[in-house]
């Protein structure tokens, strides 16, 4: 009888992440003994950093927990505060906080199919590598990720933890010129995001479909951002304060940040999550390019994620064309707000997936607990049970280095955000 192949494989730092981590991964023969995705880095506290602080902080305090996706926090907290408070918004500020999201998603999009995911396909260690014999390809993501940029910037006053928005509306709104100028930047842009998905739809992409369940939000108008119910592939349909009774966290020993499972089972959040519950709505042009372009939603082939990144780039540019389009806004930026005590809970989709928020507050608006359940934490048990079903069927026979890179594109189709998370992954294999 041949004797069996021990593997012991630690890959150090997983790269083209964003945030630290490590695998660790121990087999015999073609049996997985042990497959861990480690998060080592230290934990962040901003729970407890918000425990204290005046509901008019909490925004700017939760725009630090990502740089990457900043908004999406901001305004997760925001609207649960906003229903807690009774405030409902006049239609021009809900547009202006869907522009200022859209920009999100497109800058977030961008940077992770040009930056980090698209060396896999060519063949490249890093984006700078690939830049001398591909510069049209870090060209395209430049133009559409400023223009993301730009959008976030017109109503944040920045880009990076932007500062603009707070419960009750904007500090100000935004100023024509500025106005102008990014519906130019959005026209320009959107024939590069439909080359983008052309491009990404000739791909010969790996297929390691398995079942899994996926989670987002849903709405039956429009492509859910800033609000639905939740909706999850195997039935359920939840609204926010239901959140707590289906998704449960917990803490495991090679991990210092926290596992959340839906009734006991691992799931996916993100853009395919999203795009599988949501691609009925997508408008009549987008769904033409979608078909004509071969794409099929929903699906579980995790590799098509950069495909559905493709797609809510082109949604989003579309969207943000149609609101520009209107005059610059004028009017109030901002309603009164009557702090009240009691509790509140929301759901946001961030570029990476759904958000839960949870505060209690006094009857000065001061916080007196939260909880906020980012994406990448809800994604970890997915991305190791997708790790362990998809390793074995690449198969273990293959080389140390081999094995790395496989385990690294894998993880990078979740697009983990480890520090809210381009390195990552620590690759240990324990072949026995």
């Amino acid at each position: 009888m041949a004797k069996q192949r021990k593997i012991a494989l630690k890959v150090p730092f997983v790269t083209r992440l964003e945030g630290e981590g490590a695998l660790e991964l121990s087999a015999k023969g073609d049996t997985i003994d042990k497959l861990y995705l480690k998060i080592f880095e230290p934990p962040r506290l901003f729970e407890k950093f918000l425990e204290g602080k005046s509901y008019q902080d909490v925004p700017d305090l939760n725009a630090r927990i990502c740089g990457i996706c900043p908004m999406a926090y901001q305004l997760t907290s925001v609207q649960a505060i906003e229903d807690l408070f009774s405030i409902q918004l006049p239609d021009h500020l809900i547009q202006l906080r869907r522009l200022m999201n859209l920009g999100e998603w497109i800058q977030s999009h961008s940077l992770h199919i040009h930056f980090l995911a698209i060396p896999d396909f060519l063949g490249f260690e890093s984006a700078l590598s690939m830049a001398k014999q591909h510069p049209q390809v870090l060209q395209r993501g430049m133009q559409i990720q400023e223009t993301g940029n730009a959008l976030m910037t017109l109503l944040g006053g920045r880009s990076v933890h932007p500062v603009g928005l707070q419960v009750g509306g904007f500090g100000r709104l935004p100023e024509l010129a500025n106005w102008d100028a990014a519906r130019q930047q959005v026209d320009q842009a959107l024939p590069a995001a439909v080359e983008l998905l052309r491009w990404t739809a000739s791909l010969q992409l790996p297929d390691y479909s398995h079942d899994f369940i996926w989670v987002s939000l849903k709405h039956s108008e429009i492509y859910p951002i800033n609000g639905g119910d939740i909706t999850t592939s195997n039935g359920l349909t939840l609204h926010y304060w239901q959140y707590p009774d289906h998704f449960k966290e917990h803490q495991v020993r090679h991990s210092t940040a926290f596992y959340s499972l839906l009734d006991g089972k691992d799931y996916l959040v993100g853009p395919l999550a999203r795009l599988n519950n949501n691609v009925a709505i997508l408008p009549d042009s987008i769904k033409q390019l979608v078909n004509d372009n071969g794409l099929v939603f929903p699906n579980q082939n995790m590799f098509t994620s950069i495909q559905a990144r493709a797609v809510e780039i082109i949604l989003a540019l579309t969207e943000a064309q149609q609101l520009l389009a209107e005059p610059c806004p004028t009017g109030d930026a901002h309603l009164p707000v009557t702090p009240q005590a009691g509790e509140c809970c929301y759901c946001t989709e961030a570029p990476r997936g759904m958000i839960y928020h949870h505060y209690q507050l006094d009857d000065e608006g001061r916080v007196i607990n939260c909880t906020i359940i980012p994406p990448t934490s809800q994604n970890q048990a997915r991305i190791e049970q997708d790790l362990k079903y998809s390793v074995k069927k690449f198969g273990l026979n293959n080389s140390d280095d081999a094995l790395k890179f496989f385990c690294e594109r894998v993880i990078r189709n979740y697009d983990p955000c480890i520090s809210c998370s381009t390195h990552f992954l620590e690759f240990k294999i324990v072949r026995k």
